[in-house]
């Protein structure tokens, strides 16, 4: 099952958590952490990109959201 997660629900420290490993997840891309951290927490806010938690994987995943 996948739940939907309000982003402006969790504590700003957790949220960033989240972010983080999102962002590092793949190991691919070789930018700035902090940067990415950054741009995701603003599509989070800006609502272009939702947080989702899969619990069958126990894990959380940031997907864009179709305009």
């Amino acid at each position: 099952m996948t739940m939907k997660i309000p982003h402006g629900k969790l504590s700003p420290f957790a949220l960033r958590e989240i972010v983080e490993e999102f962002v590092t997840r793949d190991g691919t891309d070789h930018s700035e952490i902090a940067q990415r951290v950054v741009m995701v927490l603003e599509q989070l806010e800006n609502g272009s990109v939702e947080l989702y938690f899969d619990d069958r994987t126990r894990t959380c995943n940031i997907v864009s959201v179709s305009p």
